[in-house]
């Protein structure tokens, strides 16, 4: 599951110098193997010689609920205060709030600690610049910096704590307009969601029936991970046997959403992305919209029918704010779970204040679980993952995108990974950049659409990589 950092002077832990080798958007590893405070403090160091170079007021620094967090924070504000620059610590929060913080106070640079969905023995950093993730420039530039001897400044940085949690639920409690009163399920996982989920959703007018809100960094009922359905049961059924409209989760460090409708099915983040792109266009005709290389047809399908205009971009949340910059788009979005407003929010992703924007338009229906259930759906596979080592996974896609054959393709486009097109479907085959092996996932427009579509794909593997087990 590594998606590992700058070189770690005891372990070799190499850094991700482009957005081809890594998603450029995290530092993460095992601790105390491969990240440790030593690591910290040096990764502090680079951080501030990268603050200064933007003329930086000073860096936000946040914190997941992970024990091994608050050693790795205190080292990498040490860091960053021995290279002369100012630290901003909002203390134990999710991730979005460090980078609402920087927003407030008019600062460039925020670094949340934190290992987001992973388990337990895993944590890391996530570095945002000038409101958005590192492009791979400034990763060479932090590579670079990582590696020189660490410099003292001769007046060190001041520290200031900071509670920024009351600012941000006014700020997002004078956007929201909830029509009626609702009563939902949150599952945060143990996570550092678990921290504010109850006033957050109070602050909105909603009711919560809190699941896992204690945060534990041991993660004891499953981990917070959205993406895979097993870890959204205890949601399907506490709306089963509870009064909740609907059930909403969130990932280790509240980057990610996931929605679960009182019949018990899940909607995947694409299709959440159709409900936002429909509210928007409706203010915004023809505003442009960013969807990722494992989202449904149906994204852009729909977008175009309701005026708007789809760009398919790599998965990543770097990867989907770069495009979103490119294009000005106003509004994006990932299968994942990522999804970014640049309409009345400031573009970072931040699964709090999209929960609130879905409960805005959900609430001015009766059902808003039938609302949901609606959406334009496929037969589709979740996110299907297949572990392996990052040479050997990035290798065989690079592999089947050379000898692979696909018969009855309307398309073949290697953006990120293979995703092939067809009349009735697609299928992707890719490397994740979050270290968890290859994903895989199809859409059919019926059974045997999909079913024919995932032996293609099968055989086509199998070919490149004959002793390959697949979970397909």
């Amino acid at each position: 599951m590594r998606q590992t950092p700058l070189r770690n002077a005891r372990r070799g832990v190499a850094f991700p110098t482009s957005s081809s080798s890594a998603d450029a958007l995290d530092v993460r590893g095992v601790f105390p193997a491969e990240i440790d405070a030593r690591y910290a403090h040096r990764l502090g160091s680079a951080v501030a010689r990268q603050a200064q170079r933007l003329d930086s007021r000073a860096v936000v620094v946040s914190r997941d609920g992970r024990s091994s967090s608050v050693e790795l924070s205190a080292a990498l504000q040490a860091g960053i205060r021995a290279g002369g620059v100012n630290v901003i610590d909002v203390g134990m929060a999710p991730t979005p709030l460090a980078q609402f913080a920087a927003v407030l106070h008019d600062v460039d640079v925020a670094v949340a600690v934190t290992g987001g969905q992973l388990p337990s023995t895993y944590n890391g950093f996530k570095l945002a610049f000038d409101g958005k993730p590192a492009d791979a420039p400034t990763w060479r530039q932090l590579h670079d910096d990582f590696s020189l001897p660490e410099d003292d400044a001769r007046t060190p940085g001041h520290r200031i704590t900071m509670n920024v949690l009351q600012c941000y639920l006014t700020r997002v409690a004078a956007d929201i307009r909830i029509k009626r009163p609702m009563k939902i399920a949150v599952d945060c996982g143990n996570g550092v969601c678990g921290a504010i989920a109850t006033p957050f959703f109070d602050a909105i007018g909603c009711e919560t029936v809190g699941l896992f809100t204690e945060v534990d960094g041991a993660f004891p009922n499953h981990l917070p991970d959205p993406c895979v359905p097993e870890n959204l049961q205890d949601l399907v059924y506490c709306l089963r046997y509870s009064d909740c409209e609907l059930g909403l989760a969130f990932d280790g460090d509240g980057s990610r959403l996931g929605v679960v409708t009182k019949s018990g099915r899940i909607v995947w983040p694409d299709r959440q992305l159709i409900l936002f792109a429909r509210d928007l266009l409706s203010r915004r005709p023809g505003a442009k919209i960013v969807y990722d290389v494992k989202s449904s047809r149906n994204v852009a399908r729909d977008i175009a029918a309701h005026g708007g205009s789809a760009q398919m971009a790599a998965s990543g949340r770097s990867e989907i704010r770069h495009a979103m910059a490119a294009s000005d788009a106003l509004l994006g979005g990932e299968m994942c779970g990522h999804l970014f407003f640049r309409e009345r929010w400031y573009g970072f992703e931040d699964a709090f204040y999209a929960a609130a924007r879905l409960l805005e338009l959900v609430s001015q229906v009766d059902d808003a679980s039938a609302l949901l259930d609606a959406l334009p759906q496929s037969c589709a596979t979740p996110e299907i993952r297949l572990p392996g080592a990052e040479r050997e996974k990035r290798a065989l896609v690079a592999r089947l995108q050379e000898q692979g054959t696909f018969q009855g393709a309307q398309s073949v486009v290697a953006l990120d990974g293979l995703r092939v097109d067809y009349a009735d479907g697609f299928g992707l085959a890719r490397a994740s950049r979050s270290g968890i092996g290859l994903v895989f996932r199809f859409e059919g427009d019926s059974e045997s659409a999909l079913a024919r579509i995932q032996g293609q794909f099968r055989k086509q593997l199998l070919n490149v990589a004959p002793d390959l087990e697949l979970p397909f």
